[in-house]
């Protein structure tokens, strides 16, 4: 199981939001020195998100992306893709595959000409609250499930998402493990579960339950998970 380090990038700084919502912030500095932080500490892949292109739809990142790209660990990297040249531009940046999430649901058409263009650098970005598929930075909630937004995004060729509960994110109050599990399970996709992972006891229960992989923030940031001693205990 691969775990990915995240950094959250609202207006130049690495943050944390509680239940997505940008109000609840926690800043913890320099994207960049987080970056380090975490591969120092074994991180053999890193989750950067553009928290200020998700809401506003405008992608900021792209510069602080290259510097944490030339740091030698792969990226995959999301926040304010909405167009093609957006994605391109990303991968660009120094993104070794981008995950896109709102675009996937408005512009099917768009997100199939880009699965058909980059193949697996593709990556569905799947946001879930109380079942239903959430979209814009988590602001709406769409009228499609999110099972069946996976099956839908695993049909246009995908094989990889990134599988978030909002009312987990950020809170530490514990993964949620079977409803992630059935996304894999039902989709066929290979999913990483991202929110509410609070201690190795969620990590371990999520590589019993066979997922791909799974997303740090708050928990590595608190220092309630240490990152070096997770990576050795999820190979």
């Amino acid at each position: 199981m691969i775990l990915f380090p995240a950094i959250d990038i609202l207006d130049g700084r690495a943050v944390r939001l509680l239940y997505g919502k940008k109000e609840l912030v926690t800043d913890y500095g320099e994207p960049l020195d987080r970056a380090k932080q975490w591969i120092d500490d074994g991180a053999e892949y890193l989750h950067v998100v553009d928290l200020s292109g998700a809401f506003d739809g405008d992608s900021h990142i792209n510069r602080t992306l290259e510097q944490i790209a030339k740091l030698g660990v792969p990226v995959q990297s999301g926040g304010g893709l909405r167009s093609f040249e957006d994605v391109t531009d990303r991968l660009n940046a120094g993104a070794t595959r981008v995950i896109l999430g709102t675009v996937c649901y408005t512009d099917p058409e768009l997100f199939a000409r880009l699965t058909q263009r980059y193949g697996e650098k593709i990556v569905a970005g799947i946001d879930a609250k109380d079942g239903m598929l959430s979209i814009k930075g988590w602001t709406q909630i769409s009228s499609l499930s999110a099972v069946e937004f996976g099956k839908q995004a695993k049909g246009m060729g995908v094989s990889c998402a990134v599988f978030t509960d909002i009312s987990k994110d950020g809170a530490m109050q514990g993964a949620s493990v079977e409803a992630t599990q059935q996304m894999q399970q039902q989709t066929g996709l290979n999913v990483i579960a991202s929110g509410g992972i609070a201690s190795m006891d969620d990590l371990l229960k999520i590589k019993q339950a066979g997922l791909y992989g799974a997303i740090l923030g708050r928990s590595i940031y608190t220092g309630a998970i240490d990152l070096n001693e997770a990576i050795h205990a999820c190979k």
